[in-house]
């Protein structure tokens, strides 16, 4: 009976165990069909773009838009949160002060009749390659972020503003005519008095050389369509400092050179902290100077070179001759390489009986020319400097200037024939329309055809009104009028215009800044 009742029961027990598994198996199917149905699949892209805005503002703002794809009900408010959240981390982290978050995109079809809203059942959310700006809606920040964001679009606007006016002021002071205009009287002037500097030569000193009126000293240029900033000594110490600043070519260099000098010195509380390097006094019979401006480390030079080309010597015939070797720098050159700004000049010995007559004076290699005109002559020279500036000098370090010939104003012949300029008290009211010289127009010419840079001084028609500003017969020894028939109305009284000439350098230094 054991035996056969334990046979029976095998057949049984296999039935509730195949049943017990499959009714497992059938439960454990649907409720995974019952998890997967009833839990949404989210899957969440994020696109970062960056705008226009943000490109120009340096990366100020970033544009994050935010995809989704969603098989239940999507959260704005959740998703805001945890992105803002994001974000104010990467704030600190990168230091971005605005982020734009955007939540919706420009509708896109991703099957037929199946539009992307971003926001019901079943639609699918794709990520968009290109998204314009203007069809996104906004969702906005915290009040402190939009603050944030206004801040740095006012900031952004003003440097854009700051920058706009200073390409107007560059366009402004480009476009300005600085010979057209007319001289003012000015009582605030001169900018420094004779008793003030002891740089001025006797040449130059009128009033100690007995001149009375006084006028001649209190003339401002005007240009027509901008203002000339007074002449600030401080400011053009500072922008200086530590530099050279050179001034190369004839007497009437000197002329603007010993102008500068004074001009500079109205900064300078204790007159012994400047000071000529190599001990000299300033006087007509030598022409190489270095002053120091010990508290600002700079030097303000000038060397002599009448033509800047080398004056020489050649044998025409039985006889020895001087000569002007217009194919060759002046030998002075290693005196002013490495200025840190150049300011050349050279026409007032061109005018001169022999440059004039031009026979057997001008040298090229071994060639003394029997005859040349002056004005090829004169060309010739200024491409001979011209090629130096080109080989020698480095314009990232030197800043090149070339004053414009100087106007006379001798009155019934020449310098040696009886011309004076004694009886003016007073500006032209008009000048010649002769005054700007042909040598001008040669070294406009000359300085376009050259590498380097080279700013064009044009003080020629300007000066060409002040037939008041020369010496006369007040350029002799102190307390003396000259007794010569030759009368200086050539040069300039100082303080008179060349500290006009400075006053128009300063500003250009100042515009090129």
């Amino acid at each position: 009976m054991e035996k056969q009742r334990s046979f029976s029961l095998k057949p049984t027990r296999l039935l509730v165990f195949s049943f017990t598994i499959t009714s497992s198996v059938v439960f454990f199917t649907f409720f995974t069909i019952w998890v997967i149905k009833s839990t949404p699949s989210v899957r969440q892209e994020t696109l970062f773009r960056f705008n226009e805005s943000s490109l120009r503002l340096g990366l100020r703002s970033v544009t994050v838009q935010t995809l989704s794809t969603s098989g239940g009900n999507f959260s704005a408010t959740g998703e805001k949160k945890s992105i803002d959240a994001h974000y104010r981390r990467l704030e600190n982290v990168s230091g971005f002060a605005s982020i734009s978050v955007f939540g919706g995109l420009r509708r896109k079809e991703d099957g037929p009749g199946v539009p992307v809203d971003g926001g019901g059942k079943g639609d699918l959310l794709r990520m968009h390659e290109s998204v314009p700006e203007t069809s996104s809606e906004k969702i906005e920040l915290p009040s402190s972020k939009r603050g944030a964001d206004k801040r740095i679009r006012a900031t952004s606007s003003e440097k854009i503003e700051v920058s706009n006016s200073e390409k107007v002021e560059q366009r402004r002071v480009k476009d300005c005519d600085l010979t057209n205009g007319r001289w003012v009287y000015d009582e605030s002037y001169p900018l420094y008095t004779n008793g003030s500097c002891p740089f001025i030569d006797e040449g130059f000193n009128c009033k100690r050389n007995g001149r009375m009126d006084k006028n001649y000293m209190k003339w401002r240029w005007q240009p027509q369509d901008c203002e000339i900033p007074r002449f600030n000594a401080t400011k053009m110490l500072e922008s200086i400092r530590g530099k050279r600043l050179v001034f190369v070519g004839d007497s009437i260099n000197r002329n603007q050179w010993e102008s500068m000098l004074c001009m500079l010195m109205g900064a300078i509380r204790d007159p012994k902290r400047v000071y000529e390097i190599h001990g000299r006094r300033i006087t007509k019979e030598k022409g190489n100077y270095s002053f120091k401006f010990v508290d600002y480390k700079c030097t303000v030079e000038y060397y002599v070179t009448h033509y800047l080309v080398h004056e020489s010597k050649a044998r025409v015939g039985q006889k020895r001759v001087q000569t002007l070797r217009i194919d060759s720098i002046d030998r002075g050159t290693s005196r002013w390489r490495g200025a840190d700004i150049l300011v050349f000049n050279t026409a007032h010995w061109w005018s001169h009986y022999k440059t004039k007559a031009g026979i057997n004076y001008y040298q090229e290699g071994n060639q003394v020319h029997p005859r040349l005109d002056v004005s090829t002559a004169f060309r010739r020279a200024l491409m001979t400097w011209a090629s130096w500036v080109d080989r020698r000098v480095n314009p990232r370090k030197t800043q090149v200037f070339f004053r414009s010939s100087s106007p006379s104003h001798f009155r019934g012949g020449q310098w040696n024939s009886g011309g004076h300029c004694l009886e003016a008290t007073q500006p032209l009211n008009e000048t010649s329309s002769i005054s700007y010289t042909e040598k001008n127009i040669i070294v406009e010419q000359v300085i376009k055809q050259m590498k380097t840079p080279v700013t064009f001084l044009n003080i020629t028609d300007l000066s060409s009104y002040r037939i008041d500003g020369h010496p006369s017969i007040y350029g002799g020894k102190s307390g003396k009028r000259s007794s010569s028939t030759i009368q200086d109305c050539s040069h300039w009284c100082l303080p008179g215009v060349p500290d006009t000439w400075n006053e128009i350098l300063y500003f250009l230094l100042q515009s090129q800044r």
